[in-house]
């Protein structure tokens, strides 16, 4: 008997369906239209299966049922994983008619969800996959980043999928008149103000250390464009905002990396993760590709950018320090990237961290928990000034006017030609890919959830 029809069998599952359904695994050797039904056809089968194994997980289930659907959800990825490695690039093609059509990420796993059929989920998987708190997840989000890892490890679709990723949100193109105007937009939990010469980006997230989660995400992205569609603004900087929290009450604080508690009762989802590095974070390192309004070529923005970190800068607000251009950090500041005690993969400092620390501190910081403090000897390997608390403002003017003074055409190409040796985008790409699976295989693991339970005391805490 084949050892996963008998699984299913133990689990309570009638032998004829479960040894049928071990029997259909396909070969996938055919054309993209063919082996997309058939894979659709064994993952609904798949699917049929897993719902008749009592709810959707926790203690409802036998372990002899738990392990049953565990292992219909790995021979279901194994079937995606084999697909997609015969036809990843021709999907891609379909779905952007032939590289014609720039797709977000978030527009285009919708259009696989609805061109092959079970290859990821759709929308109304997903909301009810939010509906339940991480550790009762079905881990239905595995099959996107499986998607993403595998149309960024393709070179061409990898970078145009990096270039949709890069083109201000239609939220930005409408409010910049706004900006430029008034000065000022209020994004909520982000507000962009200009001063002189810089927009400012000042996130505000008080009850949560300025942390970053779904709420904030799309907010910090539409400020990214705005300051880099403003043709006034020729600096970008980026602060926190006044924080209500007895830890540090009444004061700023830079940020402190993601919602872990938004992040434990399911809010966060993993398309977050993929997301904010490819958009946001990318858009400050990269600059925006605004289409061109007729023949031609996008038009190319890119800026300098400033950040000014007071009191934490932790986990996704340390990332940032690696894709902006000088650092301002109040003396006693911590820098670190809590991987270790959070079980995730810090966004793409692996790959950025070791140009500013070196290898071996990198290790340290990410494997072992690691930290720097403004205002010690190897915290300046992170850190470009160090400041009191009450000369921040000042500093920031100081750098602006530093910045700006020769002229943004000379900065900014200068900048481009450091990037271009230090991380071309196939770097960035080849990174994203790997990403992209190990991330999501992170974001499902019992091990984030019993690092959020112990180190984080997440049961407790509401949302």
């Amino acid at each position: 008997m084949d050892p996963q029809a008998g699984l299913l069998e133990r689990a309570g599952l009638p032998p004829a369906q479960a040894r049928a359904w071990a029997a259909e695994q396909p070969d996938f050797g055919g054309p993209l239209e063919s082996d997309s039904q058939e894979l659709s056809r064994f993952l609904a089968h798949g699917a049929d299966l897993t719902s008749r194994l009592r709810g959707p997980g926790g203690p409802t289930r036998s372990p002899q049922e738990q392990a049953a659907v565990e292992s219909i959800a790995a021979t279901m990825n194994d079937a995606r994983d084999g697909f997609l490695r015969s036809h990843a690039g021709q999907l891609y093609d379909v779905l952007t008619a032939g590289r014609t059509r720039l797709l977000r990420l978030e527009e285009l796993l919708p259009a696989a969800a609805a061109a092959v059929p079970g290859l990821v989920p759709t929308a109304a998987e997903l909301a009810a996959e939010r509906a339940r708190k991480l550790p009762d997840k079905a881990g239905i989000e595995f099959a996107q980043g499986l998607l993403t890892g595998h149309l960024l490890a393709l070179p061409e679709p990898g970078r145009h999928l990096i270039g949709a990723m890069l083109q201000p949100l239609p939220e930005a193109l409408d409010r910049v008149g706004e900006l430029t105007q008034t000065g000022r937009v209020d994004l909520g939990p982000v507000r962009v103000t200009r001063h002189g010469r810089a927009g400012v980006l000042e996130l505000s997230n008080p009850r949560h250390l300025n942390a970053e989660d779904d709420v904030t995400l799309q907010p910090t992205e539409i400020a990214v464009d705005l300051i880099l569609l403003d043709p006034a603004i020729e600096v970008g900087v980026i602060r926190g905002g006044v924080v209500d929290h007895p830890r540090y009450p009444g004061v700023r604080v830079f940020g402190s990396g993601v919602n872990l508690t938004r992040l434990y009762n399911g809010q966060v989802d993993f398309l977050f993760f993929l997301v904010r590095d490819l958009s946001y974070v990318n858009k400050i390192f990269r600059g925006i590709s605004v289409p061109a309004t007729g023949p031609g070529r996008p038009r190319k923005i890119e800026k300098l950018w400033i950040a000014a970190v007071e009191r934490l800068a932790v986990g996704g607000a340390c990332q940032l320090l690696h894709v902006v251009d000088h650092v301002i950090a109040t003396r006693g500041s911590r820098l670190f990237l809590p991987a270790r005690n959070e079980g995730i993969i810090p966004g793409a400092s692996n790959l950025r961290l070791p140009r500013f620390v070196g290898d071996r501190a990198a290790r340290q910081a990410i494997l072992s928990g690691r930290e720097w403090v403004a205002g010690e000897p190897d915290a300046m390997q992170l850190v470009d000034e160090v400041v009191e608390l009450d000369a921040v403002d000042a500093a920031v003017a100081a750098r602006v006017d530093a910045l700006t003074s020769s002229g943004l055409v000379n900065a900014v190409a200068n900048r481009a030609a450091l990037r271009a040796g230090a991380e071309p985008v196939d770097a960035f790409r080849e990174y994203m890919a790997e990403f992209s699976v190990e991330q999501a295989r992170c974001h499902l693991s019992a091990a984030l959830v019993a690092n959020l339970e112990v180190h984080w005391n997440a049961r407790s805490r509401s949302a």
